[in-house]
């Protein structure tokens, strides 16, 4: 952020009350911390992204030889994890 848009914000909060000020950047440390949880999401996506796909991939051809089988969601009762697919011994 810009020095210019800081001393913005800065002039925007002076402008409240500060009982409104304390609720304003309250607010703003969530929306941040929210922000950055989200780029951390994303970057973890992005850098898996092909490994997921691989993985995919990998699923669907074990499927299709008949060494695992596709994921009951009605067996698991609501229970279902990314890690269930069932595989044969």
């Amino acid at each position: 952020m810009t020095t210019a848009t800081t001393m913005t914000m800065i002039k925007m909060l002076e402008t409240l009350l500060e009982e409104i000020q304390e609720r304003v950047l309250d607010h703003m440390r969530h929306y941040i911390d929210d922000i950055r949880e989200e780029t951390m999401w994303s970057e973890s996506f992005s850098k898996s992204q092909s490994k997921l796909v691989a993985a995919a991939r990998q699923a669907r051809k074990e499927i299709a030889k008949g060494k695992a089988a596709p994921l009951d969601p009605k067996k698991h009762r609501g229970q279902v994890s990314t890690f269930d697919i069932c595989v044969e011994s």
